[in-house]
């Protein structure tokens, strides 16, 4: 069951707040799993309100129609935006004021595709259709807006791409 799963790996356990902001968005992503109205609509109200408790308390916003894998971690929540269509593998770590989401006004859907264990800094901004390979490092206050390749670190802004 993932909230077991992020439960385990959430540092602070029960108290951590970026494990709730993250229970909040998947409460409001269960909902693609039903058709009906009568499911649908209570839990996406519910959603909505939990949400904007999520945004006051913990500083957190993640888009309920992104698509977030298990075992992520919230590290320090705080100022952390994550796209509605930004896609994060399993096994993340996202550091206080990490932004994943657009680059541009005339392409409001481009979003990140994040892979697998990838480690993302304090303040690191991840714009744009860029593609984040299994295992890479993304540098505190990095600004990527370029593919990182698996196992790959980027650092500075605009982020410099370093294979290790």
């Amino acid at each position: 069951m993932t909230f077991f799963e992020d439960l385990r790996v959430a540092r602070e356990g029960v108290l951590s707040l970026g494990f709730w902001a993250l229970q909040v968005y998947r409460l409001g992503h269960l909902r693609y799993r039903f058709t009906t109205p009568l499911v649908r609509y209570p839990l996406g109200a519910l959603h909505l309100i939990l949400a904007k408790f999520a945004e006051m308390f913990c500083g957190v916003t993640i888009g309920v129609s992104a698509k977030i894998g298990k075992r992520m971690v919230i590290e320090h929540s705080g100022a952390i935006v994550v796209h509605g269509c930004a896609v994060i593998g399993d096994d993340c770590i996202i550091r206080q004021g990490v932004t994943i989401g657009n680059r541009y006004l005339n392409d409001p859907l481009g979003a990140p595709v994040i892979g697998h264990r990838v480690n993302i800094g304090a303040g690191a901004k991840i714009l744009g259709r860029v593609q984040i390979g299994d295992d890479a490092e993304i540098g505190a206050n990095a600004v990527v807006i370029q593919d990182v390749p698996p196992g790959a670190a980027a650092v500075g802004v605009p982020a410099r791409i370093l294979l290790k």
